[in-house]
């Protein structure tokens, strides 16, 4: 299929897509889920979207990239296009995914010092082990991970303790 554009300044769903970074199948997906608005056809059934579809493309591009789902987007993007004003409900959202990233980097930054302390641990063991033996190092970290998992659920007890009195 040619990518050129009609004479009317109409984009085919393939160039859209390639000016877009996405792939003619994406662009179908979001004008089915309602993203994009239904493109015209051509007298030969080929889709057709103003040029002003690539900017909806970033828009719902950039959304994506920052953790907003294809279904919350197409919720505000309705509402959007309805005349309403859903910008206190996206920074709500938005808010919402900054606490999530920072509770994830925070239970990262916990893995990669529990993975430092138990390589520490093998270190020892296998300094301890002839050349040939096994050292049975996943059977320390099932141990580990038991004793982990009780110290864990402690600790998120105790900081939910501690939040919440913060914020009495």
């Amino acid at each position: 299929m040619s990518t050129r554009s009609s004479a009317s300044g109409m984009l085919r769903c393939g160039e859209l897509a390639a000016r877009a970074g996405i792939s003619p199948d994406s662009l179908r997906y979001y004008e089915r889920l309602r993203l994009m608005p239904s493109a015209q056809r051509s007298a030969a059934g080929y889709r057709l979207f103003p040029p002003e579809a690539l900017g909806r493309l970033q828009l719902i591009r950039g959304a994506v990239s920052i953790g907003f789902s294809l279904s919350e987007l197409a919720e505000i993007l309705r509402e959007r296009d309805r005349g309403a004003a859903p910008c206190h409900k996206v920074r709500k959202a938005a808010a919402e995914k900054l606490m999530a990233i920072e509770t994830r980097i925070r239970e990262l930054q916990s893995l990669r010092r529990d993975l430092r302390k138990q390589l520490a641990v093998w270190d020892k063991l296998l300094a301890n082990t002839p050349r040939n033996q096994q050292s049975h190092l996943l059977e320390n970290l099932a141990a580990h991970m038991k004793s982990h998992a009780r110290a864990t659920r402690f600790g998120a007890l105790a900081h939910e303790s501690k939040r919440k009195a913060r914020h009495r």
